[in-house]
């Protein structure tokens, strides 16, 4: 069976296989939470236009496109073309790039759900 997470469309129900990854951010004593690094860098958000992206998704998701070597994200298992389906409860099917961004700012602990190409039910 095909992968549903990899063109869906944002708010209908995903069946896939999601991974539960926990990222603990990294930052020294009295870093403010905001400025705590996780170590990856993401793509998409329904504003963007995925049909120009450098990737090649196919949908407005959020993807992890890049990763800090020996980082929070390396760490956690985190990796590069997962697909952020929600971060501690949030949606993050249906979230804007900027959205996106401060979302993951925010918070020093990023309890994800990711879909992974080529990992589907078992």
């Amino acid at each position: 069976t095909m992968n549903q997470a990899f063109s869906h469309e944002p708010g209908t129900a995903i069946s896939c296989l999601s991974i539960p990854i926990t990222l603990h951010k990294e930052g020294g004593p009295g870093i403010p939470e905001t400025e705590m690094k996780c170590g990856f860098k993401i793509g998409g958000g329904i504003d963007q236009d995925y049909k120009k992206c450098p990737q090649g998704y196919e949908d407005n998701g959020i993807y992890v496109t890049d990763m800090a070597p020996n980082s929070a994200a390396t760490k956690s298992g985190l990796r590069v073309h997962d697909k952020i389906l929600q971060l501690n409860g949030y949606d993050f099917t249906m979230v804007t790039h900027k959205k996106a961004v401060d979302y993951i700012k925010k918070v020093p602990v990023l309890n994800m759900l990711v879909a992974r190409k080529g990992v589907t039910q078992t």
